[in-house]
């Protein structure tokens, strides 16, 4: 695989969505989406974290954003927050993060697609198998 400077690793992409999701998810509704604590420019850089770290850093981060979104009532969502100093509804602002971080998904997917080769487990109908699903 061919990377250049610009290229991000599965490791990389991890952690610039956990900051991502830290920051934004983290009292949602009363504070900026970005937050001042939040160091973006770090996300880029390979420090060589664990698996560990980084797993522990996911995971929390889809925890912050599952609780926030299960706790939100419907009143909550004609409201407004803001993120970067920009105000946005409640749904844009998730509509917003939900786009980022499929976005940055299909990244890993298609770089483990990569690494993987012949041996990656086809997530969707793989090639050729359209017709083998219309026949059930």
């Amino acid at each position: 695989m061919n990377y250049t400077e610009e290229s991000n690793s599965i490791a990389i992409i991890i952690k610039h969505l956990s900051g991502n999701m830290h920051s934004r998810w983290v009292d949602f509704l009363t504070s900026d989406g970005e937050k001042p604590y939040r160091n973006r420019d770090l996300e880029f850089v390979d420090k060589n974290e664990t698996k560990e770290c980084l797993m522990k850093s996911w995971e929390e981060g889809w925890k912050l954003l599952f609780n926030t979104i299960e706790n939100l009532k419907p009143e909550d969502l004609n409201k407004t927050v803001t993120l970067r100093k920009q105000p946005l509804s409640v749904l844009q602002a998730i509509q917003t993060e939900l786009v980022h971080i499929s976005y940055h998904l299909g990244q890993i997917l298609y770089i483990g697609k990569q690494i993987k080769d012949k041996d990656w487990t086809i997530l969707s109908i793989p090639k050729n198998g359209s017709k083998n699903l219309m026949e059930r």
